[in-house]
């Protein structure tokens, strides 16, 4: 059976990382193909080659391999696509840049969604674009792929849990899943990047535990990576909680209190600052202007940029632990144009003084979120690539006023994967793992809004620390079917509203249930209530209805059939009801049942039996009227259906149609790797036979023509592969491949058969010699056997004889046997089974020769035995002397396979 696993994703801007969880593995980083512990976040597509056919699609390359092609075809390679992730096409500041950074890439937007999407240059213009979701699709299948290949045969991969920023809105949040869900990929949960830190930070210690009075430890993660930065404010605490039985435990607990974000301040910003220095240095030199071209122009040249794109990110990490850097390019800007680049700390950080400023942005977003201050964090701990960069570390120290505060005691680079896989092996009931309890944040505040009397309605329900799986009772003045919309408050959504739609609900049986709640228990309409529960989804952190109904407090009538038959058997009402006994009952026989009578008598208080008749009177004209005055709340559940709202969801055809496109690029690798496999079989195959030419014991098996033909066959196929060969189809290299080995295969075998021969022979022969002294062997024992069987018989009627002699001559004396017979006192006990035998018993015993044990193989056996051997013996003989008869370049006559199977004829 398959093995379970699960899977962490950490989906960055630049890098996406991986770890897997398996029996026999936990918490392992997942490698890449290079052996590497992250995969660059980038997919290129390199163009079929000609002739490859009409199913083969562009082949796929990931990674870094995907970057080294930017220079090449800078048009078909797609980097950092988070950036673009559920973005509106239209009036979006995020595309445009994009696009500013990337000039070659044709993005366009997607009709059905008005999204962005991509046109490659790979296939006609009558094809769909690529949505970014189909591309982060691919990428997310080839870091599965590793990871199975790493958990090894017979483990299947589903379940993972994908780390989002805290700035991602619903509509980026469900462009993750649905990547996923293309993939291949259940998402048991999105986990915030703080918070996964967070949580592997919490995995390896141990907090206050807050019910005994202690404090809990706050602490705030800077994440600041190549897409966005943020900060993150958790509270750690240990808690007492009750466990099975009577025992308590303490459970550790890690709950965010506030996030702040700016999306401006990344590592890519940072690298588009030196680029632009880049391209306006190079716009000034000589032969720049002497092409009079300006920066305008090389902005907007593909190969350039990717060139300038590829070296900016070195530059800027180089940087970082120097004071200095430089780089060379050649060819650069349609191909015949030389570019030195030099850059100093100083100049960079001048260049970069807007983003420093933004630095204590999101601190401060997180801090007003939490209502907490800067003297209430215990420390800051570093998260992302990008906060390396000494500026800015600089400005975090100053915001926070001390070195000390700031703390790198986390992986900067896999803290965040490891916490999403330590909360999937959570969520897994196959794994067991510490206990640690995440509360993580929507991130942005959400409410209902309708529409009553021609007016929007609004309610607010959360905030945005409120925690996740949060539930909340909403109620509405509708007594008929309506629809109300949940929505997420997003200041500054580029290209949305800001009152962002996330969900719709409509009923469809609200006013039948109405209707059922006046007709089956008197409600008035004025008195119907109609409410929701709507929480904040474990699931992805947005608002959700988990139920609807519809109540009133009922009249419950009392005293009728089912009251009537409770006072029957006494579980009635015990006032009023009940009166004393007779006193005619003391007549009955007292011992039937005296426990019951007594009991019963006794039963009855004392004021019961000389009550007031006036005071019993109105006591039962009160119970009376409580009975018929009782209320209880009826309830009807409401059935509603939820509908994803704000952007447009694909239609089931065209998610049909990006499905089987994915499928389609599935099997055209399959199909190319399945070519370069037959490529490079036949590639070894022409090197292995120059070495067989030149073997003397291939010589000895091979005429001199056969080799000849050989040499001029694979020189041939040498020829071809290196010219048109080299995009031929797999079916017409397997074509080559047979031809090739119809000519060396026979020769081939025909010199390991004359290697095995002698020994295969040796064998047989061995086994042929053994199998005759066992005949030999057999004819010995059944010889003895049938001289014993004689010797015996002869004795045995010896034997008898005297035994007949011996009885007569006791029969003729019976007196004398009688009379000295003695008195045997254990005469009546039984004889014991294991004792000796008596001397008369053992001297008659003895005296009876017993016959000789029968032999171990029959006549039968004997036949069967002389018979195969004769046969092997026979045709080993003939086949022989056919072999000697052949020269050594023949087919062999005897084969070493039909040798060993003879030996095995024998040895059964």
């Amino acid at each position: 059976s398959a093995v379970s696993a699960v899977l962490g994703i950490d989906f960055g801007t630049e890098y996406i990382k991986a770890a897997l969880v398996k029996p026999g593995i936990p918490l392992e980083i997942v490698l890449t193909k290079d052996s590497k512990r992250k995969e660059t976040a980038a997919v290129a597509f390199k163009p079929s080659k000609p002739g490859s056919g009409p199913k083969i699609f562009p082949e796929r390359i990931y990674g870094g391999d995907a970057l080294a092609l930017s220079a090449r075809f800078p048009g078909d390679v797609y980097p950092n696509l988070k950036t673009v992730l559920g973005q509106y096409f239209e009036n979006n500041d995020r595309v445009s840049e994009y696009q500013r950074r990337f000039p070659e890439l044709r993005i366009v937007e997607a009709k059905e969604r008005g999204t962005v999407g991509f046109s490659s240059r790979c296939f006609d213009e009558m094809e769909d674009p690529f949505l970014v979701e189909e591309l982060l699709a691919m990428e997310l299948k080839n870091i599965r792929a590793n990871a199975v290949a790493m958990a090894g045969k017979g483990s299947t991969i589903k379940d993972v849990v994908i780390t989002v920023p805290p700035s991602y809105t619903a509509i980026e949040k469900r462009a993750v899943t649905m990547a996923a869900d293309l993939a291949g990929l259940r998402v048991l949960s999105l986990i915030s990047d703080g918070l996964a830190v967070g949580l592997n930070y919490a995995t390896s210690r141990t907090f206050p535990t807050v019910n005994e009075g202690s404090k809990p430890e706050i602490h705030l993660v800077y994440d600041m990576g190549a897409g966005s930065a943020s900060a993150t404010i958790l509270r750690f605490q240990g808690k007492l909680v009750k466990d099975i039985g009577k025992f308590n435990k303490t459970v550790q607990e890690v709950q965010i209190l506030g996030a702040g974000w700016e999306r401006t301040l990344s590592g890519d910003a940072l690298n588009q600052v030196i680029v632009d220095d880049m391209v306006e240095k190079f716009a000034d030199t000589s032969h720049i202007k002497t092409l009079g071209q300006e920066a305008k122009d090389i902005k907007g040249h593909g190969r350039t940029m990717a060139k300038l794109w590829k070296e900016s990110e070195r530059l800027r990490q180089v940087l970082s632990a120097n004071s200095e850097t430089q780089a060379s390019f050649e060819g650069l800007f349609q191909d015949d144009a030389n570019f030195k680049y030099k850059i100093t700390r100083a100049d960079f950080e001048k260049l970069a003084s807007r983003y420093a400023e933004k630095v204590k942005a999101p601190i401060t977003m997180a801090l007003e979120a939490a209502k907490l201050s800067l003297s209430d964090l215990e420390s800051v701990i570093l998260h992302g690539g990008a906060v390396r960069t000494p500026f800015v570390q600089k400005e975090l120290e100053a915001i926070v006023g001390s070195a000390d505060k700031i703390r790198t005691n986390v992986n900067a680079d896999e803290a965040a994967v490891f916490g999403a896989a330590f909360k999937a092996a959570g969520i897994n009931p196959s794994f067991r793992v510490k206990e640690i309890r995440t509360l993580d944040t929507s991130g942005y505040s959400s409410g209902a809004s309708w529409t009553a009397d021609g007016k929007e309605r609004q309610q607010k329900l959360f905030t945005q620390t409120s925690a996740i799986g949060a539930e909340k009772q909403v109620s509405f003045n509708f007594l008929d079917d309506f629809t109300f919309t949940l929505y997420q408050q997003v200041p500054g959504l580029p290209g949305g509203p800001l009152d962002s739609p996330i969900l719709q609900i409509r009923t469809s049986n609200l006013t039948a249930s109405v209707k059922k709640l006046e007709d089956s228990f008197g409600c008035v309409a004025a008195d119907v209530s109609t409410k929701f529960a709507i929480r904040l989804s474990p699931y992805n952190g947005l608002p959700e209805v988990v139920r609807g109904s519809v109540s009133c407090e009922a009249t419950e009538k009392k005293g009728g059939v089912v009251d009537g038959m409770k006072d029957l058997f006494g579980f009635g009402s015990k006032k009023g009801d009940q009166k004393p006994l007779a006193d005619d009952l003391d007549d009955l026989d007292a011992s039937s049942s005296p426990t019951t009578t007594e009991a019963t008598t006794t039963s009855l208080p004392e004021e019961s039996q000389n009550s007031d008749p006036k005071a019993s009177e109105k006591e039962k004209k009160g119970d009376d009227k409580a009975k018929e005055t009782k209320k209880k709340t009826e309830t009807v559940y409401i059935d509603f259906t939820s509908e994803p709202a704000g952007l447009p969801q694909l239609s089931p055809e065209a998610l049909q149609r990006i499905k089987e496109r994915l499928s389609a690029f599935d099997a055209s690798d399959r199909t190319r790797i399945k070519r370069d496999e037959t490529l490079n079989t036949l590639e070894a195959f022409s090197y292995k036979a120059r070495d067989l030419l030149e073997d003397e014991g291939f010589i000895a098996v091979s005429t001199e023509t056969l080799r000849t033909t050989i040499e001029q066959k694979f020189k041939d196929a040498s020829d071809w592969l290196y010219g048109d060969g080299a995009d031929a189809s797999r079916e017409t290299l397997k074509e080559r491949l047979d031809e090739l080995r119809g000519l060396v295969d026979p020769v081939q075998k025909r010199k390991d058969e004359a290697a095995k021969r002698p020994d295969a022979i040796k064998s047989l022969q061995e086994a042929l010699d053994q199998v005759k002294a066992m005949v030999d062997m057999v004819q010995q024992q059944r010889e003895a056997q049938a001289i014993a069987e004689e010797q015996a018989s002869s004795a045995t009627s010896s034997a008898s004889l005297a035994t007949s002699e011996s009885e007569s001559s006791s029969t003729s004396s019976p007196s004398l046997s009688t009379s000295t017979a003695p008195v045997d006192d254990f005469a009546d006990l039984d004889d014991d089974a294991y004792a000796t035998s008596s001397t008369g018993s053992s001297s008659t015993a003895s005296s009876t020769p017993q016959p000789p044990p029968p032999p171990m193989y029959s006549e039968a056996d004997l036949t069967a035995l002389t018979s195969t051997r004769d046969s092997v013996q026979s045709w080993l003989d003939a086949k022989l002397a056919e072999q000697d008869q052949l020269s050594p370049s023949d087919d062999p006559a005897i084969l070493s396979s039909e040798l060993t199977a003879k030996s095995k004829e024998l040895n059964k």
